[in-house]
């Protein structure tokens, strides 16, 4: 607040003579109680100094100086309104004294969202006074841009009706300490937050979602809590692992390092420091962790980047380890300092802060979204009003896509800065998303079976997630919203499981919990094949089967001696023996393609069974869907 009133005083010194106001001719009285509130404003005592300026101007309403301070002290209490109506005020009693007043002004008018009054602001003074140092235009002109940007943004804003309205999370979140860098899994109704416990330490605390609200943040237990700082932590989609950030630890390669800690009976423990590959002498914070766990994101101060801070991806390697730190590139990544990166649970879509890229103020919150290929699109600005002339901080988004939650230190606050929640308008939202979760077994002895789960899109065929499930069978992978997905199961010496998932055009709430029996490869073992897709009444296989078909192949060039049979079913709608004919020539149709990849064909067979191997109801569209089935059989080893 100090830095933002200095300005305010030196501005005072660029007053023109050439004016009527003269400041010598002000009644003593009011002179004596504007130095008395000048004295509070050295003090930062900002609420007694907007008192006696008051009373100044009571006992001169000609006293342009005590209406400009004034004006000043009220920005920098964030009262808007009021700034505005005394800079006003000012103006309307002698506009040419206050000229140099306007680019303050102008910033008034940009916190209530009045860009096209500011801008216009702007231009008078550049038009009537543009300051002869050319660090003082710079500035002048800086904020010009901002302005044009955001009457331009304005135009163009998809959402007009969009409220933005933030709800403080209330007392038992929120202190008159300060409570920042809000975070949750998607399985927990619950939030982690970082609290400034006293000057140089910061602790993590916990608050569980109850039906009455919020419950009383506890500190986070286990031995996650130090005397030093501990900050900036993001958690695991499925709330196993935090990876946060440390200063002053005696293990520390300089300045914050990156840790994780894992959930365990007794809370919190730390089991891992990032070794000097991802941890630098520099600072390394900010970490955020993509729902599959392959990537983590963190922002860096080291050298080399593109500018002073830059964010990095590690990605997770085969042996379990993550891989030398990435920088995002130029796409990203600018000469000034772009960092708080949050990747979202559809692990598509990375908000981030950035000082550079065009905004409304010093930082601003930007998301892009990842391409087919991996790169990353143009950044795009959150827009007002979630982005403001002041700085913007860190966000987290939960899984719905539209429940957004940041810290801010508005006029509501407890003390300093609070957490908040509000919802995000649809147009820059990341994907809805739901969460699959479950077991892999061995189908004969029920014993957990490490894995490897792949959720692949079915319309482009990218591998969205590809996790291999811990030693005890567990896996977790997220379902963005919006897209038809196969879910396929493997791993070597079984019969892969696959599933679809379509949710293309619809957006279900409802979450799924799958545990699965792998089929070790043996004669008369089965599967069916449920990604197998053909038009109604035809035999000409679609598209979307490339993938369950590959996989197939895939399969069958692993296990070189394996023979099988493709058998087609229908259901009873139609003759039965128009169903037989339809169900044979689909399971040559798979066939077909299987001989196109090179396999021979004399480990090939296929077969139809028309409606006599019903395993639904035929009387219920379920039953019926059920038993439109293409399976698979090994034959022979």
């Amino acid at each position: 607040m100090k830095k933002l009133f200095l300005s305010v005083i030196a501005i005072f010194f660029l007053k023109s003579s050439f004016s009527q106001y003269d400041p010598s001719k002000i009644s003593k009285n009011a002179v004596k109680l504007y130095d008395q509130a000048m004295e509070r404003v050295q003090e930062e005592n900002f609420i007694s100094a907007t008192g006696l300026l008051q009373k100044a101007i009571e006992t001169d309403k000609n006293y342009v100086d005590a209406y400009l301070v004034l004006a000043d002290v009220y920005g920098v209490l964030r009262n808007y309104k009021s700034s505005i109506q005394y800079f006003e005020k000012a103006f309307a009693l002698d506009s040419v004294y206050t000229i140099s007043d306007k680019l303050s002004y102008s910033k008034q008018l940009a916190a209530t969202g009045e860009f096209e009054k500011a801008l216009s602001a702007i231009n008078e003074l550049l038009a009537k006074k543009p300051p002869k140092n050319s660090t003082s235009l710079g500035l002048i002109v800086k904020r010009k841009k901002t302005y044009e940007f955001a009457v331009e943004q304005a135009k163009n804003y998809p959402d007009k009706k969009y409220v933005f309205a933030p709800q403080n999370l209330g007392h038992n979140i929120n202190s008159s300490l300060l409570e920042y860098l809000p975070s949750s899994s998607i399985i927990d109704s619950g939030l982690i937050f970082t609290r400034r416990v006293s000057s140089g330490n910061e602790d993590f605390f916990y608050s569980k979602k109850e039906k009455e609200g919020w419950g009383v943040a506890q500190k986070m237990e286990g031995n996650i809590n130090t005397p030093q700082s501990e900050a900036a932590q993001t958690m695991s989609a499925d709330g196993e692992w935090i990876i946060y950030s440390a200063n002053g630890r005696t293990d520390s390669y300089g300045n914050y390092d990156l840790y994780m800690a894992q959930r365990t009976p007794e809370g919190w423990t730390d089991t891992y420091h990032f070794n000097g590959r991802i941890n630098s002498d520099q600072w390394e914070s900010q970490p955020s962790l993509s729902a599959d766990r392959k990537d983590l994101y963190f922002a860096s101060r080291r050298p080399g980047g593109y500018g002073g801070i830059d964010i990095y991806v590690c990605h997770l390697q085969p042996n379990g380890y993550y891989s030398d730190p990435e920088n995002l590139g130029p796409g990203v990544n600018t000469p000034g300092d772009d960092q708080c990166p949050f990747i979202h649970a559809d692990n598509q879509t990375l908000y981030f802060t950035s000082n550079y890229w065009p905004g409304y103020g010093e930082n601003d919150l930007f998301f892009v979204r990842k391409q087919s290929k991996g790169q990353w699109s143009k950044p795009v600005n959150l827009g007002y009003p979630i982005n403001t002339v002041n700085d913007e901080g860190t966000l987290f988004i939960a899984a719905d896509g539209k429940t957004a939650y940041y810290a801010s230190d508005r006029t509501d606050s407890n003390g300093g800065l609070d957490i908040y929640t509000f919802e995000l308008p649809e147009h820059i939202r990341p994907l809805k998303t739901l969460w699959v979760k479950g077991t892999v077994r061995d189908k004969k002895t029920n014993k957990e079976l490490a894995s490897t789960v792949q959720l692949i899109d079915l319309t482009t065929k990218e591998i969205m997630s590809d996790i291999q499930t811990g030693p005890d069978g567990s896996y977790f992978i997220t379902l963005p919203v919006g897209k038809d997905y196969v879910f396929n199961v493997s791993q070597k010496g079984y019969l892969f499981y696959s599933d679809n998932f379509l949710m293309a055009g619809r957006s279900p709430d409802s979450t799924y919990e799958k545990n699965i029996s792998l089929h070790p490869i043996e004669t008369n073992a089965s599967i069916v094949l449920k990604n197998i897709f053909f038009a109604i009444n035809k035999f000409e296989l679609k598209p979307g089967s490339q993938v369950e078909l590959d996989k197939l192949v895939q399969l069958l060039n692993e296990n070189p001696s394996l023979k099988i049979e493709i058998s087609g079913h229908t259901d009873n709608v139609g003759k039965p023996a128009d169903n037989l004919l339809l169900s044979n020539n689909r399971a040559k149709a798979v066939v077909t393609y299987l001989i196109s990849k090179n396999i021979a064909a004399s480990r090939l067979s296929s077969k139809g069974y028309g409606e006599t191997k019903p395993v639904g109801d035929n009387k219920t569209e379920e039953g019926r869907a059920a038993n439109r089935r293409t399976e698979m059989k090994v034959t022979g080893q």
